[in-house]
C-alpha cells in the first residue's frame, strides 16, 4: 500500500547536520498496523512527518522515496500533496490540546476537514458525516456536542475528536504520533482499543509511533525498532517480542515491568541516546551495549533473516 525506500531527512543547523532519519525503509500492506518504537530522539516522529513531507526549515528530505498509489510523495508539488494530506493519508498528533482550534466549534472544524476535500457535498451531508464519525469514536449525543468548543471536552474526549477528524475522509493510511502520551493510563487503553477497531472498520493502515514497546505489543502486526535515525530491527510482532535479536530491542523489552518479579529493580538501559549532531563511530549503540566487542567499531550491515531485518554484528545468518 505504501513503500518507504532509503528515506533520509536531515536538519542543517549552524552547529552541523542532524541526521534525524538516515536511510529508513519499510512497507505497509492494506489494513496493516506498523509500530515504530524507540527512545526520544530516535527519529520516529520525523519519519512520520517525512512520509507526508511536513518538514519545516532547516529540515529537508535529502534522499529516498515514499511510494503511495504509484507516486513518489517526496517529489510531489505542494498542491498535489495537500490533496493527499487529511484525505488519503491523515495524521493524529501527540497532544489533542494543541491539535484543535480553541475558538472554533467541533462542528466547524470537522466540516472544514470534509469541505477541503469534498466540495461537492451539501452542508447537511457534511454535518451527517460529522455526526456519524463522532458516534464511531464514542462521543455521546454527537448532535448536541457538535456545537461545543474544545475546552468543553476532557482530554480523552479531545483525543477521540482528533481521531474522528483524521478518519472523517476515510483515509487509506493513518499516522499516529504518540497518540496517548498526554492521557491518563486508563484512557490510554480505551484510545488504543478504539484505534485498532476503527482501523479494522475503515480498512485503514496505521503507523503507530511510540516510545512504549508495551503499546505496540497490543496493536501492531509488525514492529520497526529505531535508534539514532536508523531502523535497527524490523519484523513481525511475535518474532520481535519473543525472540529479539538486536541488543537494543532486548533492552527495551527488559524495561517492561514484570508482574512476577516484584522484588527486583526495574531494568534500565545504561547511558542515553547519542547526540545526532555527534554520532559515535561504528554502531551507534556500542557505548550502551552489554554485548559490544571490537567488531562494533564499524557500523553493521543490515542482515535479512526471512521476513526480519537486523543491524548487529552479533547476529549471524
Amino acid at each position: 500500500m505504501i513503500q518507504v525506500k532509503n528515506l533520509k531527512t536531515y536538519f542543517f543547523t549552524k552547529k552541523g547536520t542532524v541526521k534525524a532519519v538516515d536511510g529508513v525503509s519499510f512497507s505497509i500492506k492494506e489494513g496493516e498496523i506498523l509500530g515504530i518504537v524507540g527512545e526520544s530522539g530516535a527519529g520516529k516522529s520525523i519519519t512520520g512527518f517525512s512520509i507526508i513531507n511536513l518538514i519545516d526549515y532547516p529540515g529537508k528530505i535529502v534522499d529516498g522515496e515514499v511510494i503511495f498509489e504509484g507516486e513518489n510523495l517526496v517529489k510531489l508539488p505542494q498542491k498535489e500533496l495537500e490533496k493527499i494530506r487529511g484525505n488519503k493519508i491523515s495524521m493524529i498528533f501527540q497532544d489533542p490540546q494543541t491539535s484543535l482550534n480553541p475558538v472554533l466549534t467541533i462542528e466547524r472544524q470537522l466540516i472544514e476537514t470534509i469541505y477541503y476535500h469534498n466540495k461537492n457535498l451539501t452542508k447537511d451531508e457534511m454535518r451527517n458525516r460529522a455526526i456519524e464519525v463522532l458516534k464511531k469514536v464514542g462521543i455521546p449525543s454527537p448532535e448536541k456536542r457538535l456545537k461545543n468548543y474544545p475546552h468543553q471536552f476532557s482530554g480523552g474526549m479531545k483525543q477521540r475528536i482528533v481521531i474522528s477528524m483524521a478518519l472523517i475522509n476515510n483515509p487509506k493510511l493513518l499516522i499516529a504520533d504518540e497518540p496517548t502520551t498526554a492521557l491518563d493510563v486508563t484512557i490510554q487503553a480505551q484510545i488504543l482499543i478504539l484505534m485498532k477497531k476503527l482501523c479494522r472498520d475503515y480498512n485503514s493502515s496505521l503507523i503507530l509511533i511510540t516510545h512504549d514497546i508495551g503499546v505496540v505489543a497490543q496493536l501492531a502486526d509488525n514492529i520497526a525498532v529505531m535508534y539514532g535515525g536508523k531502523i535497527v530491527e524490523y519484523g513481525k510482532k511475535e518474532d520481535i517480542l519473543y525472540n529479539p535479536l538486536h541488543p537494543y530491542t532486548k533492552g527495551l523489552i527488559e524495561c517492561l515491568p514484570k508482574y512476577n518479579e516484584d522484588k527486583k529493580r526495574l531494568y534500565q538501559i545504561k547511558g542515553v541516546m547519542p547526540n545526532l549532531l555527534n554520532l559515535p563511530e561504528g554502531c551507534y549503540f556500542r557505548d550502551r551495549c552489554p554485548e559490544a566487542d571490537e567488531r562494533c567499531i564499524t557500523y553493521p550491515e543490515e542482515k535479512k533473516i526471512g521476513d526480519r531485518r537486523v543491524s548487529c554484528h552479533k547476529v549471524t545468518i
